[in-house]
């Protein structure tokens, strides 16, 4: 909670205020918990519609909406702006929290709770606003990330600062399953310590420097294609990003066609061969090995298109000739 002023005002007890929760994903469930856990029941919990998935398209609902039926908790899934805003209006309530809701809040319904509207956001704005602030920290090797509350306004993660935490990634390998959990951990102490005092009057929020700001995008399946001629260590933090979708891959030549591969896991080296990028060899320890524009990567878990997910050396038993073939 750096560079954030305090103001003093008469106390008040946030346990007797009108929450709103608003939140889709597995990202938004420990927040919500928390909440629940530490006396702020919300009265209401906002989720994404029932989504068909899988094969089958069997129509499942989102992790926030499970949570909240087993809390017992009235559940709203409005389909667009203009119902969400009519069921706020409705509800009149004191605060909205959202975390990886989904839809937009219109002005009216910005303007609606008497505390305002506060978004939990897994990067240090404005560093990384919009769809995929996670899987760009691991993708471009930051050093430290972390998690911002701010009020919301009409633009998309750019409201004034409310408080915020940083933790160090540098040193570690996380996929992005791995780094949203400690980001919505992370979140959810933030939030539950930041609360009381912003219902004090006792936060004046921070500005966001717009010079300052950068962009995510939403990503797509062509994102997880490799390009063999990019360093390994870059190559490793795209596997880590993008898993487990849409996933790291490449084309394989197999009987007069290209299948993708999938890299699930793999660990970079900085040693580099006479090798082609994209070759994929034995390393003298009998590791699989991918050569790359600058080192090469030591596959541990892949999977073939169609295929289950093997280890290399399960793997390897059943496609020896994989070996000296140059991946796309």
């Amino acid at each position: 909670m750096s560079n954030i002023i305090r103001q003093s005002n008469n106390s008040v007890n946030s346990k007797d205020l009108k929450l709103v929760f608003m939140g889709t994903p597995e990202f938004a469930v420990p927040i919500l918990d928390k909440l629940i856990n530490e006396g702020l029941r919300p009265v209401a919990v906002f989720c994404a519609p029932d989504k068909s998935i899988g094969r089958k398209q069997i129509l499942t609902p989102p992790p926030v909406k499970v949570s909240a039926g087993k809390h017992n908790l009235p559940i709203f899934q409005p389909a667009n702006s203009r119902e969400l805003t009519d069921t706020i209006k409705a509800l009149a309530c004191d605060l909205i929290v959202t975390a990886a809701y989904g839809l937009i809040l219109s002005k009216e319904a910005l303007g609606a709770p008497s505390y305002g509207c506060l978004n939990i956001h897994p990067s240090l704005l404005p560093k990384y606003r919009g769809a995929s602030p996670i899987q760009s920290a691991i993708l471009n090797g930051e050093a430290e990330t972390g998690v911002t509350i701010y009020k919301m306004d009409e633009q998309v993660d750019h409201g004034p600062i409310v408080a915020r935490n940083q933790i160090a990634i540098g040193k570690e390998s996380y996929t992005t399953p791995e780094l949203s959990e400690k980001l919505s951990a992370l979140s959810a102490e933030l939030l539950v310590k930041t609360l009381p005092d912003w219902f004090a009057g006792k936060i004046i929020p921070t500005p966001q420097d717009d010079v300052l700001a950068s962009y995510t995008k939403i990503i797509k399946k062509e994102d997880g294609q490799i390009n063999w001629r990019k360093s390994a260590k870059e190559i490793e933090q795209q596997i880590h990003a993008y898993t487990p979708w849409p996933g790291a891959y490449a084309k394989l030549k197999a009987e007069e066609k290209n299948i993708n591969i999938k890299i699930i896991k793999a660990i970079s080296q900085e040693e580099s061969l006479r090798k082609q990028p994209g070759e994929i060899f034995l390393r003298d320890d009998n590791e699989l090995a991918i050569q790359c524009g600058q080192g090469c990567l030591i596959i541990k878990k892949l999977q073939l298109e169609g295929g289950k997910p093997l280890d290399a050396s399960d793997f390897l038993r059943g496609h020896k000739k994989i070996i000296g073939q140059i991946l796309n």
